[in-house]
């Protein structure tokens, strides 16, 4: 089988340029991420559900294998990346929380700014989906409950009446009550609490160990 990304000569590296090696690597699966963030947030800015590329899925998949590569240099019996983590449960978790902090700060800011509240409902729903992919972890459980509760009520108030030339508004105590969810996750998800970290153990696991 053909390896067109294998060099064609085999390349010696020590431990600690293997490290970082998978630093670098580690930097750019964070940039693509970032890169699909930014792509969500221009979707929900027009008005569209978030959709991931084409392009993600290949992109770090390609990374992820280069990252299998790098682990070959490395002394017999070499660490096994499945030994240590699931890299696509890892990454993926690390996007949920990225996407969740990314759609927070954008409702948050739209909230604030913009002249209509027209997809405010629509934001609040996508943000939702995201925090019910999280299972187990309390403060997502309780404000997944709390939107629940409001989320029609909330929805109906922005339907305009017949004739109404007004671009919808949310009423002040709606305003707060959605500010009030967006603070709460962004404070969550960057402080980082224990139930969060939880999948990324792991992860910091191996590069200790890696690099040590």
């Amino acid at each position: 089988e053909l390896q067109v990304r294998r060099p064609l000569m085999p390349v010696r590296q020590s431990p600690e340029q293997v490290g970082l090696e998978m630093l670098c690597l580690c930097g750019q699966l964070d940039l693509l991420i970032r890169a699909q963030m930014q792509q969500f947030q221009e979707q929900l800015g027009q008005g569209c559900t978030p959709e991931e590329s084409d392009s993600f899925q290949a992109q770090g998949s390609e990374i992820l294998d280069q990252m299998l590569q790098c682990l070959e240099h490395l002394p017999k019996p070499m660490p096994q990346l499945e030994d240590y983590l699931d890299m696509v449960e890892y990454f993926l978790h690390v996007a949920k929380l990225n996407q969740l902090l990314v759609l927070s700060q954008q409702l948050e800011e739209d909230i604030r700014h913009l002249g209509s509240h027209k997809y405010i409902a629509h934001q609040l729903s996508v943000l939702y989906q995201v925090i019910s992919s999280f299972r187990g972890i309390k403060v997502f459980s309780d404000i997944k409950k709390d939107i629940e509760a409001n989320f029609k009520q909330m929805k109906q108030s922005l339907v305009a009446g017949e004739g109404c030339r007004h671009e919808p508004q949310l009423a002040a105590h709606y305003i707060s009550w959605i500010l009030e969810i967006t603070q709460n996750l962004t404070t969550v998800v960057l402080s980082l609490p224990e139930e969060l970290m939880e999948d990324l153990h792991q992860a910091v696991t191996f590069m200790s160990l890696l690099l040590s």
